[in-house]
């Protein structure tokens, strides 16, 4: 994702500068050009070498080495880096970049760039919480500076508390957001379901499908990733959200309604990717559920029709988005979903073979509206995210 892409990496004396390694490991397996500046105080943690093997580029820490082939380093780095990621950041160096103190190699080159620049902070909670370190990010926010705040955990020196350099994979994340993707969708506001809902027979049994949002996971990604603003209202699933996607957790088909209906409004296209269960049990007591030795009968409400309502309510210029799932007759029974829901496209897929439907991480949908149908291939549901996208950005 990042292939043709520059990253300069800054490392700085501190304890978590080993989680550095890794991070520049995830971003050269992302097709990265990786170049590494170090602070004299961060070899004292890791070396140099570790970074040349992992990267195949210098590694650079003295300001007037000169074994390398002559340019003016911090200038060249400055001028070809399209993003510059320091972490782990110590208050030290964050006090020198707010204030324009440039006595090293990284700090000169982070001064001399244009490029976009994040940095994730790491050190002690009593410094993290000091009000002169907390200016100092507020003059880096004014500058254009991006910051990856550090999380709770237990600290190199002994404490637990704020201060913990965020995860490689957060890292990671925040640096696609800048760089994987063109942002043609900035501006633009997602409101997307996933996953199913769960409808509780009693204290201890529930009704609730196969879905394990997947899919819907997969467009509010891509979403973000092409520069929208991404809701997603997800049942409950065991899959850790995008950086930069706003969840909103729900239970229940009912919780999914009020929480769909109540944000439909502000969303520029909403997609109905979720499982919903048709059915949930009457409220439950010893005259509504009988129970048996080996059966139990239970009455039966059909959930509310979100798409339905989204359907009736969309405005004139929202675009609205739904799934189907068929065994048969895929085209005929999604397009006449289409017509009943109100929906400007159904994104279909059949169920019927194994690389399609739940829990699997290939996906191939059937795109229908009112005038066509457009098969999509077979692919990861990422790239089916993708293409889906480019498909709802012609009809809005």
């Amino acid at each position: 994702m990042l292939t043709g892409k520059t990253i300069v990496l800054g490392v700085t004396g501190g304890i978590a500068a080993y989680k550095s390694a890794n991070l520049a490991s995830m971003l050269v397996k992302l097709n990265a050009d990786v170049h590494v500046i170090m602070t004299h105080n961060a070899t004292h943690f890791i070396t140099p070498m570790t970074f040349e093997t992992l990267t195949n580029n210098k590694c650079i820490v003295d300001t007037f080495d000169r074994n390398f082939s002559f340019d003016v380093k911090h200038v060249s780095l400055a001028k070809r880096g399209d993003l510059f990621v320091v972490a782990p950041c110590t208050a030290n160096v964050i006090g020198k970049l707010a204030h324009g103190i440039c006595d090293d190699m990284l700090t000169t080159t982070m001064l001399a760039t244009k490029a976009p620049k994040l940095i994730a902070p790491a050190m002690n909670t009593g410094m993290w919480e000091n009000p002169i370190l907390q200016d100092n990010l507020l003059k880096l926010k004014g500058y254009g500076y991006h910051i990856i705040d550090p999380i709770i955990g237990r600290l190199a020196c002994g404490d637990t508390g704020t201060g913990k350099m965020n995860s490689e994979e957060v890292i990671v994340e925040h640096i696609l957001t800048f760089l994987a993707k063109e942002h043609d969708l900035k501006g633009k506001r997602f409101l997307i379901t996933a996953g199913p809902t769960q409808e509780a027979i009693d204290p201890v049994r529930y009704i609730t499908n196969h879905s394990s949002g997947k899919m819907g996971y997969a467009i509010a990604k891509m979403a973000r990733l092409r520069g929208a603003e991404a809701t997603l209202v997800s049942g409950p699933v065991n899959i850790r959200p995008f950086e930069g996607v706003d969840v909103v957790p729900v239970v229940s088909a009912q919780d999914m309604f009020q929480a769909v209906t109540s944000r439909s409004s502000k969303a520029d296209v909403v997609i109905m990717c979720s499982a919903v269960a048709d059915y949930t049990p009457a409220v439950y007591s010893d005259q509504k559920v009988k129970k048996h030795d080996d059966e139990m009968a239970i009455q039966l409400t059909r959930t509310q029709d979100i798409l339905g309502w989204l359907g009736e309510h969309k405005s004139a210029n929202q675009t609205l988005v739904g799934f189907s799932m068929e065994t048969e007759n895929l085209i005929e029974n999604s397009r006449a979903k289409l017509l009943k829901k109100h929906a400007d496209l159904i994104c279909a897929n059949s169920i019927a073979g194994g690389q399609t439907g739940f829990a699997v991480d290939t996906n191939k949908v059937t795109l229908i509206t009112n005038e066509t149908v457009t098969e999509l291939p077979l692919c990861s549901k990422e790239e089916t995210a993708d293409k889906i996208l480019d498909f709802i950005a012609t009809l809005s």
